[in-house]
């Protein structure tokens, strides 16, 4: 039996998590605070924290990294709501052993809970605890912008990728920032000083593919005429990433395979084996599974190139992020002016179904800052493909609203409801909507209502209550 402690501010989501643990048979100890788990971490020595990372009075992170400082090498499980990249990144950094993001699968807790106290960390330590310095580069290096729960399994899946040096696979669809993604893993990782080889393998022929690849040898074809080192040697001691794996042909696959497996190659034409110490990232928009089951990629290399996936969400997926994508892309794209977007500019963006995803975005906004006159971003600004949308925007929104809320109550009038109970319903629609946008803590939401918080707590319940 292990004693484990939970902090967390949510008493529904600690006392949730304190029955999985005591169904395990451990014993549990909770903290509402980072410095109450502080004190109870240092008199209870617990075999594991369960940690959140949004508490009332200090970061998670923080208290993750005086927790390092007392014990090494105790096990600590992250668990977040609506966190972002930064965060991710950052707990693998402090040391954080495991990474899970709300709303919490109770059997994927007991299973990550059963192998991080089966660990031994004590004996063998995580070497993804160990702490990577950032490079010079990574302090200004581009980030995934967003906090949308759709991006959240992708944050903790770039966080382990970042604190550890096997292959990663990432998948999505195009103009989402998968190479973006893998600059952000090799900045964080430990070979952050070492070279980035970018190679995109959709954009050659396979003769020259395998050239630019493994290079070649003095003669070995025509236009040899001096040897050439190939985009693996140009990446030793760093990171190769191979954009659009999925269209390698199947010869080149066997010999990505020996890289892959035995960090060996041989350049074209030439008889040497050379070995190389460097990390594999690669990235598709294709589904590689089908395409194993159609013989066009090698199910091996697909084992072995997806030890690590990260799955990026198309943007259509990410809505609440819009905003906060617009505002940093035009942070960018304005130079020393300060551009906003009017609320009708914004409404055609929310419409647009983005199958261009976040590059077809940065281009409109881009086409937006070229030709705005003023500092705010009208919907005339937009190019046209956005501005098509303008005859099917309904306007203005309030019309919509009052059309939608006539429409509920008819058919609850209908129903036979009373007064009280239109009200007690909208209400809770309200706030059912509402407790995501605060990381799904009722507390959050509670202070953000002034509302007492035991009457927010009745108020959701009766909402969920059948």
């Amino acid at each position: 039996m292990s004693t484990i402690l939970i902090v967390e501010d949510e008493s529904a989501m600690a006392s949730a998590i304190a029955e999985s643990c005591r169904r395990m048979g451990h014993q549990t100890v909770t903290a509402p605070s980072a410095m109450r788990g502080l004190r109870l971490l240092q008199s209870e020595k617990p075999s594991l924290v369960v940690l959140d990372i949004g508490l009332p009075d200090h970061s998670g992170i923080e208290l993750l990294g005086s927790i390092r400082k007392l014990s090494p090498d105790l096990p600590v499980l992250i668990v977040t709501a609506h966190g972002n990249l930064q965060n991710a990144v950052e707990a693998k950094k402090r040391g954080a052993t495991g990474y899970l993001v709300k709303p919490l699968d109770l059997k994927k807790l007991e299973a990550t809970i059963r192998s991080l106290l089966h660990a031994r960390v004590a004996a063998a330590p995580d070497e993804s605890a160990a702490p990577v310095e950032p490079s010079t580069d990574a302090a200004h290096a581009p980030v995934l912008v967003g906090s949308s729960a759709a991006m959240q399994p992708a944050f903790a899946a770039i966080a382990h990728a970042c604190s550890s040096d096997v292959p990663v696979l990432i998948s999505g669809p195009t103009g989402i920032g998968k190479s973006l993604t893998a600059r952000i893993i090799h900045l964080h990782s430990n070979r952050h000083a070492a070279p980035f080889v970018t190679l995109s393998c959709a954009s050659l022929p396979e003769s020259l593919l395998e050239a630019e690849l493994f290079g070649h040898e003095r003669g070995a074809f025509s236009g040899a005429s001096a040897t050439r080192i190939g985009h693996i040697e140009r990446a030793a001691g760093g990171t190769l990433f191979l954009d659009e794996i999925g269209d390698v042909p199947l010869a080149l696959q066997v010999k990505l395979l020996r890289v892959v497996e035995e960090k060996t190659f041989t350049r074209v034409g030439g008889r040497e084996d050379l070995h190389v110490d460097l990390r594999i990232v690669a990235a598709t928009n294709q589904d590689l599974e089908q395409a194993v089951a159609e013989k066009r990629f090698r199910e091996d290399l697909l084992y072995r190139l997806r030890v690590l996936e990260v799955r990026l969400p198309s943007l259509a997926e990410r809505p609440s992020d819009l905003p906060a994508l617009c505002a940093f892309v035009l942070a960018q794209v304005a130079g020393e002016r300060e551009l906003s977007l009017s609320e009708d500019a914004m409404a055609l963006l929310r419409r647009h179904d983005w199958p261009g995803n976040v590059r077809e975005l940065r281009n409109a906004l881009e086409h937006a800052a070229a030709v705005c006159g003023g500092s705010v971003v009208l919907p005339g600004d937009l190019p046209d493909t956005v501005q098509r949308l303008a005859d099917d925007l309904p306007t203005p929104q309030a019309n919509v609203l009052d059309a939608a809320l006539q429409e509920w109550l008819d058919a609850l009038l209908r129903a036979g409801c009373k007064y009280d109970e239109l009200h007690q319903e909208l209400e809770g629609r309200l706030l059912a909507l509402l407790l995501p946008r605060y990381e799904g803590k009722p507390t959050l939401l509670a202070r953000a209502l002034e509302m007492n918080r035991a009457t927010l707590r009745r108020k959701l319940r009766s909402r969920s209550d059948p």
